[in-house]
């Protein structure tokens, strides 16, 4: 995960709302189906979605009150904590 991505998602669901990253998800999910990728390019795919998923968690953290720095430095912590398991 990267972190200037998931700000930037964050960010884009701050001005936009956040139905409309979740349709480029469904979007993105749906054509990992096409049996012709080739593995960098589901990669790719794979690591716009994980940071996707990433800012919809932010987000949803910044909505229940928490302040965008505080929710991105405790999903990251979260994020390198599982890694590190």
């Amino acid at each position: 995960m990267r972190l200037p991505l998931i700000k930037h998602f964050t960010e884009f669901v701050e001005q936009n709302d956040a139905d409309f990253l979740q349709e480029t998800i469904e979007t993105l999910e749906s054509v990992t189906e096409v049996s012709s990728l080739k593995d960098e390019e589901l990669d790719v795919i794979g690591e716009l979605l994980s940071n996707m998923y990433g800012a919809l968690e932010v987000s949803a953290m910044i909505k229940e009150g928490k302040p965008k720095k505080e929710a991105l430095n405790e999903f990251m912590k979260r994020v390198v904590g599982a890694i590190d398991k």
